[in-house]
């Protein structure tokens, strides 16, 4: 947890924290109602490229500024702000906001690549403003007791582990599909959060190999290539012992909307994360004892704005910069090497 310091001793600023709102779309809109709900905040601005989109998100906070740019909207004497832009953004949006003391919730990944997302937590620490990251499949019912079976020992040894995550639709806007906007294809925008859980829940061990295969329309990508994947598998071999594929697509013709999935094999049991008939929201998880079976978690479970919430309620109370923000930089850091840069 990071240090609990008085936010500001301005009265201008006095009360909860003020908080900007940077892109108010579908992802963006949602995170905001979630920060809203809890309370904690105080929805200060918001900017959106689209005036629609502003101006249906000043309808969840009426009281809040409509602004015309990211400067603009840093103007408004902010405590903090939420990043949902494009992901060639959010570094360089992420360290002007921080340089002016303002803590940072943004959408994944941080940054497009290892660098980006060290520049970020290092501007961060120096600032000693908190910074979260929206990885919210931490935050499922499923994933969070699965973490504490594993870190109880209930599973006994975990040797192996497979996570999946292919998406039959890929992504509408066109700047995902150019590298130098993305930072990649599938890997970054979905295997991200695979990356993340699976060090994750096993408390972050080291990785000490990385092996992939990134494709593109059936066909082998090009390292120097146009081309972002399309569909990806790797290898990962952990200080721990741990062995784990990881595989994720978009338009995968996989007969349903996703196939969202993470298994953890163990010496005394093993647990599994998947998705309910297709659906992008609704997980279920169990438990197994050799076939044997324990339902841990089964839906409804409402997670998507936990990760904001949470930072929401850190916030306001005094949080500062989190160590535990070095683990962004290891994840950035293995997405890297499956990209063989």
């Amino acid at each position: 947890m990071g240090s609990v310091i008085p936010l500001s001793t301005n009265p201008q600023r006095a009360g909860r924290p003020r908080v900007g709102f940077l892109g108010v779309g579908r992802i963006g809109l949602h995170r905001m109602r979630a920060i809203v709900d809890t309370g904690s905040v105080e929805t200060a601005a918001i900017f959106d490229p689209s005036p629609e989109m502003a101006a249906a998100a000043r309808e969840l906070t009426p009281e809040a500024t409509v602004v015309n740019s990211f400067e603009s909207l840093l103007d408004q004497q902010l405590d903090g702000v939420v990043i949902a832009s494009p992901s060639a953004l959010h570094a360089a949006q992420s360290i002007v906001a921080l340089e002016q003391g303002v803590a940072v919730f943004c959408q994944k990944p941080l940054g497009r690549t290892r660098d980006e997302a060290a520049a970020v937590v290092d501007t961060a620490r120096n600032m000693d403003r908190l910074l979260s990251v929206d990885l919210s499949y931490r935050h499922t019912d499923g994933m969070q007791q699965i973490r504490d079976l594993i870190a109880e020992g209930e599973l006994g040894t975990v040797f192996a582990a497979d996570l999946t995550f292919h998406n039959a639709y890929g992504p509408s806007k066109p700047w995902f599909y150019d590298r130098a906007l993305s930072g990649g294809g599938c890997v970054i925008d979905l295997g991200v959060h695979l990356v993340d859980l699976l060090l994750w829940v096993l408390g972050f061990p080291d990785v000490v190999r990385v092996e992939s295969r990134l494709m593109c329309k059936g066909a082998p990508v090009r390292r120097d290539g146009d081309d972002v994947e399309d569909y990806a598998v790797a290898t990962l071999e952990l200080a721990s012992g741990v062995v784990a594929r990881i595989a994720c697509s978009w338009h995968l013709q996989a007969g349903c909307d996703a196939v969202i999935a993470a298994d953890f094999h163990g010496t005394g049991g093993g647990a599994s994360f998947r998705n309910v008939s297709g659906s992008y929201l609704d997980f279920s998880a169990e438990r197994y004892r050799g076939t044997q079976r324990q339902v841990l978690a089964l839906p409804p479970d409402a997670w998507g704005g936990r990760a904001a919430a949470a930072w929401a309620k850190r916030l306001a109370a005094g949080e500062r910069f989190d160590p535990d923000n070095e683990r962004l930089v290891a994840v950035a850091d293995v997405l890297d090497r499956i990209y063989g840069r």
